[in-house]
């Protein structure tokens, strides 16, 4: 693919990429994706030729141990690129999240003739890329809001890594597009420079429509294989590297640029004057709508509104002093409510489950084809590209995104998820009906593994609430950590309100805490998430009663109790107290971390039934009776 799409890559980076080398995060750039992220050398061989700081050492250390030009572009790795791409599709998906945060953000901060979002979004992509079942999704999505600004550039090749794709992929690709309502450009010879560039300037002119330029190309231009699968992923061999620099007439060594070559790609002085005239522009947007453009900035650079802090704390205060038996997805709506109107940058959606999920709020405007603004996505049933896009809006800047569906389809879209964690990209993911207690709906609906394998994800904060409290303070949580996804697991059913003190509230913050403390020295202690708080509250209230003074934890968010220091943890869950029953309507597998070898979990490792959630707890014995007879047996 570097040698294959080299032709088109000089087009879009020498004379159509808006970009400055020297300010890589410049807000008004134009995004480039590679969707194709095995490509990756083709992007740092541009990167470097621009003039970005990726040195020719860099370049020679390509899919070495701590280098920057990794064998997949990470993001934050490599100055240049906006996003870590890899699993195919999703860097499309990505790329029509920059392209919708641009349109969104047009239509906030264009105002009065003045232009101050006006960029487009670039996509490299391949078959593999359209055999995924991703770039429906987000294809799809992307024609039916028109996104004028985003153009991807199809690597028509034929070929993929098992050969010839004519034998398992003979889709109408260009119909296929025209179907989604994109404006696409069919038979580009992608190895015509002015073929290329006329392409790239029809696509540019149309800027009702996404386009898609079909570039028929050859993979591995220039080497005795080309054409062929076997130049995708193995080393042509130092034969074949001298007999492709004889065909291409390269006469320089290696990593040897020649100065006039160097002259011709370097783009650091246009980028700076690009930049510069976008400056002068803003400018003048400031003097004329000075808080405009105060907001603008405040958004670009990710700065929170000066007021949330204190408000997300007092709004857990009133909640806790006026809180209610209540699901915790509408405690979740309840935070939006209070909060989401004062925060602009906040965009919402939900995969066809907004009326389940709760992740609208009163007021709030919808985007839609017709008019493409507002803070409210309806995704249809695209939980994969939803969570996708999402990345894509928060690797853009000007937005702090959030999705919903039920947990049991973060299955559709955990490798997004996954790339989230990866990247240190804030993406809120409210995942609701997080058990059997969804009831009726039966097994295929019902969550069992789901809350423990994201516990297993790398810098992926879970948060179970188990009243209208904790799921206040899992929203303030995830609203102020930048650094990576949160996902939010919210009952359908009604759970009880817990009474904290003051202490105890502060705590809910550190991951877990003492929710309910015996008069006397606990001997034994319940750990519980979610809709199994109430089951050990009550059994240890039972179990005091009796004699065996037994301390309730509630563990809300594994992770962030984790990152709280030794002496914290070990004040929550004493060492000496080994009669420990761990209880979570859900597969067992983590909790012995907690329960340890002497203790017990209670839980469910097969999947669900279709019943009334009291009955499908009963049939699974989630009571607060077994929680007490456990612990009675491992007091004695």
């Amino acid at each position: 693919m570097p040698m294959g799409m080299a032709d088109i890559a000089e087009v879009l980076w020498r004379d159509v990429l808006k970009h400055n080398p020297n300010n890589p995060l410049w807000f008004d750039r134009d995004r480039f994706v590679l969707s194709n992220g095995h490509g990756s050398m083709l992007l740092y061989a541009a990167l470097h030729l621009s003039g970005y700081d990726l040195g020719i050492d860099d370049l020679k250390a390509f899919r070495q141990l701590h280098s920057r030009t990794p064998g997949h572009p990470e993001y934050a790795e490599t100055p240049g690129v906006e996003t870590t791409t890899g699993p195919l599709g999703q860097g499309i998906a990505n790329g029509v999240g920059m392209a919708l945060a641009e349109q969104l953000l047009a239509a906030e901060f264009n105002v009065g003739g003045h232009t101050v979002v006006d960029h487009h979004s670039y996509v490299f992509l391949g078959d593999g890329c359209l055999m995924e079942g991703i770039s429906h999704e987000v294809c799809s999505l992307a024609g039916t809001l028109g996104l004028g600004k985003l153009i991807a550039i199809y690597d028509d090749n034929s070929i993929s890594i098992d050969g010839s794709v004519d034998g398992w992929f003979r889709d109408d690709t260009p119909g296929r597009f025209e179907s989604y309502g994109w404006h696409v450009i069919r038979n580009v010879d992608g190895h015509d420079a002015e073929a290329v560039r006329d392409a790239l300037a029809a696509a540019k002119a149309e800027t009702g429509k996404p386009t898609l330029i079909c570039c028929k190309t050859i993979i591995g231009f220039g080497a005795t294989n080309a054409g062929s699968a076997d130049t995708h992923g193995a080393a042509l061999g130092a034969e074949g590297v001298i007999a492709a620099r004889t065909t291409l007439g390269w006469a320089g060594g290696p990593f040897e640029i020649p100065d006039e070559i160097v002259a011709a790609w370097d783009r650091r002085e246009q980028g700076a004057a690009a930049e510069a005239a976008w400056a002068e522009r803003f400018a003048a947007y400031q003097s004329e709508h000075p808080a405009l453009a105060a907001e603008f900035e405040r958004r670009m650079l990710g700065e929170l509104p000066a007021d949330l802090v204190d408000k997300l704390a007092r709004l857990v205060e009133d909640v806790q002093a006026s809180g209610k038996k209540n699901a915790t997805r509408k405690a979740s709506q309840a935070v939006l409510n209070a909060i989401a109107p004062g925060m602009p940058e906040l965009l919402g959606g939900s995969a066809d489950l907004t009326g389940s999920n709760g992740t609208i709020w009163k007021g709030v405007e919808p985007v839609t084809p017709e008019t493409v603004k507002g803070q409210y996505i309806y995704y249809g049933v695209r939980e994969f590209g939803m969570t996708a896009i999402c990345n894509g809006l928060r690797l853009h800047g000007g937005f702090v995104p959030f999705s919903g569906t039920f947990l049991t389809f973060s299955d559709y879209a955990r490798n997004a998820v996954r790339l989230a964690a990866l990247m240190n990209v804030q993406n809120i993911l409210v995942y609701t009906h997080d058990s059997i207690g969804l009831g009726e709906d039966g097994p295929t609906h019902q969550p069992v593994e789901h809350v423990g394998s994201l516990r297993l994800m790398p810098n992926l904060d879970v948060w179970r609430p188990c009243d209208d409290v904790e799921t206040a303070v899992a929203w303030e949580v995830a609203l102020l950590r930048q650094d990576g996804p949160s996902a939010l697991a919210l009952t359908r059913q009604n759970v009880e309100h817990q009474p904290r003190t003051a202490e105890q509230l502060a705590a809910v913050r550190r991951g877990a805490y003492v929710l309910w403390e015996p008069a006397t020295d606990p001997t034994a202690l319940v750990i519980a998430t979610g809709s199994e708080v109430e089951l050990a509250v009550e059994a240890a209230q039972t179990l005091t009663a009796e004699g065996l003074p037994t301390r309730v934890v509630s563990m809300p968010c594994e992770e962030a109790f984790l990152r709280q220091t030794d002496d914290y943890r070990a004040t929550v869950l004493p060492a000496a107290i080994t009669a420990r029953v761990a209880i979570e309507a859900g597969a067992t597998g983590t909790w012995w971390r907690w329960a340890g070898s002497a203790g017990a979990v209670i839980g469910i490792d097969t999947f669900g039934v279709s019943a009334p959630a009291e009955d499908a707890y009963q049939h699974f014995d989630l009571t607060s009776d077994r929680v007490a007879k456990t612990l009675r047996a491992l007091a004695n």
